[in-house]
């Protein structure tokens, strides 16, 4: 993390992703004999850890990821957080950590999100990134789950997170590598996921594209997810479209993105699927021309179209390599809905003074 006197600053045009911190860090405390405690909203600093804290050495670290955006009167709203402070507490439950009450998880959100709004331009592709963070921060390297731990909320200004224009990415599908198994961690978001990836995701740089796809790991067959994404796609039989996504097993993360754009999509009037989707039919539908789009979905990348796929067995092209009709569309409902351009039926935006 950066120190205060390291900030960047967050109102230029460009400011990428992951980096450009605000000024505000809150902290909350756990421990057995006080419960949740000692709650504070700070100036953002560096941290000071004991080599030995546990979390470090044994993964006991989850995290979560939302964003605020900026609405048409000008105030701050939060995307569904609820459902974030939900799969924070599934994650805790997991990894044998005390599990964090919403009201606490909110309560920390809030205070960040209105302490640094006025960090977040009125650019329309830009975001306030909000990051929860817990770990295990006992002083002990008995091979154990941690007593005591830290929950950490910090931010940063956010702009697309495969640059500045939504382009159609190229994708490598993985086959000597998974990213879960079943009865694992794939549907919880903790930091030991993340790590193991790396390797595929630079194999797949290394061969010009931006994202690997991950397959099962049992079959090597079914389709997953895209890096640490979701993946759609949209099937066409003349006036007849299909928007399909692979089902939760286990083995993926629920997705908020995920779960918004099935509602989305439904209300819009799309057939909606959830079904295991193997590479051989996304390979032989773009082929015959009933799979027109491929989009990938999550908080950092939004609605993100897949253009092209490399794999040991062929590489083929979705669509035109362009960003179809549906994704376009779909995308477009989720952007005005953040930003209150359109109406939140559901009552997802939670609104932050």
């Amino acid at each position: 993390m950066t120190s205060t006197a390291d900030h960047l600053d967050v109102q230029h045009t460009s400011p990428g992703h992951g980096d450009a911190f605000t000024r505000h860090l809150y902290t909350l405390r756990y421990s057995p004999r006080s419960g949740w405690h000692d709650g504070a909203l700070q100036p953002m600093d560096h941290l000071s850890l004991h080599p030995a804290t546990i979390g470090l050495h044994y993964g006991q670290v989850i995290f979560e990821g939302m964003k605020a955006f900026r609405q048409e009167d000008d105030a701050l709203a939060i995307f569904r957080p609820w459902q974030n402070a939900a799969r924070f507490r599934r994650s805790a439950a997991r990894l044998a950590m005390p599990e964090l009450p919403e009201e606490l998880f909110l309560g920390g959100v809030e205070q960040v999100v209105a302490a640094d709004q006025d960090e977040l331009s009125h650019h329309p592709d830009h975001s306030l990134y909000i990051r929860p963070l817990m770990f295990g921060t006992d002083v002990n390297l008995m091979l154990r789950p941690s007593e005591e731990y830290l929950f950490l909320v910090l931010a940063f200004v956010a702009g697309g997170f495969f640059g500045d224009e939504v382009r159609p990415v190229a994708v490598q599908i993985c086959r000597t590598q998974s990213r879960a198994m079943p009865d694992g961690t794939g549907d919880v978001k903790c930091a030991a996921n993340y790590g193991p990836s790396f390797v595929a995701q630079r194999t797949a740089q290394e061969a010009g594209c931006q994202q690997v796809v991950w397959l099962d790991s049992t079959e090597r067959r079914w389709v997953e997810e895209m890096g640490g994404m979701n993946l759609f796609f949209v099937r066409r039989r003349d006036h007849d479209v299909e928007v399909v996504t692979t089902p939760l097993t286990g083995t993926l993360l629920p997705g908020v993105t995920r779960d918004s754009l099935l509602r989305i999509a439904t209300r819009l009037g799309h057939r909606v699927t959830e079904r295991p989707v193997s590479v051989d039919e996304w390979r032989a539908g773009c082929a015959t021309g009933e799979i027109t789009e491929v989009f990938a979905c999550g908080t950092a990348a939004v609605v993100t179209p897949v253009g092209s796929v490399r794999d040991t067995d062929g590489d083929w092209t979705v669509g035109d390599g362009g960003t179809g009709p549906v994704t376009r569309q779909l995308r477009q409902a989720l952007v005005d809905l953040q930003h209150g351009r359109s109406a939140d039926p559901d009552g997802w935006m939670h609104r932050v003074r």
